[in-house]
């Protein structure tokens, strides 16, 4: 038997894009669960069903316990301290995915319906793109922004079909969580191709630990009777919000876009909103109408179409 006989594989690698691409797919999977357990946390069930917790303390607490998970992890790895160059960058993901989108979703969460503020959180995408073309250096081609832009259109269409034509008071909340959010994707995704996408969204929680340790012990003092009547199902919210939501999807999400670039892997979020239209049916009883799954095959599309489409990365 000739043992020098070269051994033939049939499987080819994924590229970095493909690769990148199913990652965010995974990260965007978790992150569309987190309007209906977030509404889940401040109601306590379904409608209000039980005893829920305070938006602030949902927002500010999720990113607390993280913090706490992300110093478990860093300690475990023994990963060094991040360079000076990354401060900017950490703070930006600090401020707009740590501290901003939980908190002004949260709030929103209190009168709108979960599958309401999922669907407007469909022009993150777009958001994202932008804040990749202007933080980033990315320069995504003309088609990649007319696929983005009617992508974001037919959600913001799904929207206002949703809400009768009209939007609420808390919808400008959503709308400024989503700018935070872009942001924060923006500068993380960045900055995992250097730092890498776990260690980005831990020394970002850690920035943000200081000055949330203060706030979210006096929130839990000032609400510790409400804390000890709240629901089990409002607890099972704050948890899955504060340990995937806060932690394990950016695992996801960051290397996600470190390999298929911000701008091209954020088009994946496109189908957030109506996975987070299913999970709300699943876990809050909201009904799912088939207007909905039309809209979803359409945007999806818009996603499939976009892949194709030129974008140069600086």
């Amino acid at each position: 038997m000739n043992t020098n006989t070269p051994v033939l594989t049939t499987h080819r690698r994924l590229s970095d894009e493909t690769t990148g691409m199913l990652l965010g797919l995974i990260g965007v999977a978790i992150f569309s669960l987190t309007l209906p357990f977030t509404r889940l946390a401040v109601n306590g069930g379904m409608g209000t069903a039980g005893v829920g917790l305070s938006p602030m303390f949902v927002a500010l607490g999720r990113a607390l316990t993280a913090a706490i998970l992300a110093a478990g992890w860093l300690y475990w790895k023994r990963a060094p301290l991040p360079p000076r160059s990354a401060l900017p960058a950490l703070a930006m993901v600090a401020i707009g995915c740590v501290i901003g989108f939980p908190w002004l979703t949260s709030v929103a969460m209190r009168t709108l319906p979960a599958a309401h503020g999922a669907v407007l959180v469909g022009v993150l995408p777009l958001a994202t793109a932008m804040f990749a073309a202007l933080l980033g250096g990315e320069k995504p081609s003309k088609g990649f922004w007319i696929m983005a832009i009617l992508g974001s259109v037919l959600v913001i269409g799904f929207a206002l079909r949703q809400s009768g034509g009209a939007l609420h008071a808390a919808d400008v909340a959503i709308f400024l969580a989503v700018l935070l959010a872009a942001m924060g994707y923006a500068a993380g995704g960045r900055l995992s191709q250097t730092l890498g996408g776990q260690q980005t969204i831990c020394w970002a929680l850690i920035l943000a630990a200081p000055p949330l340790l203060p706030v979210v012990g006096w929130l839990a003092w000032q609400d510790s009777a409400q804390l000890a009547h709240a629901s089990a199902a409002a607890w099972t919210g704050f948890a899955y919000v504060s340990v995937f939501s806060m932690f394990i999807g950016f695992f996801f999400w960051y290397r996600g876009m470190a390999l298929g670039g911000v701008a091209r892997v954020g088009q994946v979020q496109l189908v957030q909103p109506f996975l987070s239209v299913l999970g709300a049916t699943v876990v809050l009883g909201e009904t799912l109408e088939w207007p909905t799954l039309v809209f979803a095959i359409a945007v999806i599309a818009t996603v499939a179409t976009g892949r194709k489409m030129q974008v140069k990365r600086g």
